[in-house]
């Protein structure tokens, strides 16, 4: 079996850690790379650098922006009194091609993971409810994955969330059981958001 010269083979295994590229893909990518034109290669190299250098977190959303706060949260057409949870920034671009959502987001960061560490101090929660003491806030919706880490943080979040005057609700039906917002269709995920119920407290 031949093996890959050195230089190619570091680019194959660098590729195979991005999510959703395995080693076939990994490989073939790093093929079309490197018989690439230089040009076309460099380009690429500088958009990813300067990607990376220029998008920042909303300091107040948490989601992915140019510049703090997003075009979202420093929009005053959305929907100020209702926010929308979910896991990570890119669930918002998945709430967003719904169509079916006016309002504002909180990103959490994550899914509440006893078994990895992750408990609820090391989430944007403290944040959330900063933001539900302002008092401008009547209805926040948990949109997190349906397995049993977003059903354990989605409970919890009821729970925590609860007070007088604001409204702790869930998307309902839709979302195939043990499964993030990021395998969920347009047309699944506004369903979803239009038969959310509120959630019990208790």
């Amino acid at each position: 079996m031949t093996s890959l010269p050195e230089p190619l083979a570091v680019l194959v295994a660098e590729l195979n850690r991005l999510p959703g590229i395995g080693p076939r893909s990994a490989e073939r990518l790093a093929l079309h790379l490197i018989q690439a034109d230089s040009a076309v290669v460099k380009r690429l190299a500088n958009v990813l650098v300067t990607s990376r250098d220029k998008i920042i977190e909303c300091g107040q959303c948490g989601g992915l922006a140019e510049k703090s706060p997003c075009s979202i949260c420093a929009n005053p057409a959305r929907d100020e009194r209702t926010v929308c949870v979910v896991e990570r920034a890119v669930d918002i671009l998945n709430v967003e091609k719904s169509g079916a959502f006016r309002g504002r987001y909180h990103v959490l960061g994550g899914k509440i993971s006893p078994m990895n560490g992750v408990g609820p101090e090391e989430l944007r929660v403290a944040e959330l409810e900063q933001r539900l003491a302002s008092g401008t806030i009547d209805e926040v919706i948990i949109a997190l994955g349906t397995d049993v880490e977003g059903d354990a943080t989605g409970h919890y979040l009821g729970k925590r969330l609860a007070k007088p005057g604001v409204k702790v609700t869930r998307i309902a039906h839709g979302l195939p059981a043990g499964s993030g917002l990021e395998f969920a269709d347009e047309l699944t995920l506004s369903h979803a958001l239009e038969g959310r119920r509120e959630m019990d407290s208790k």
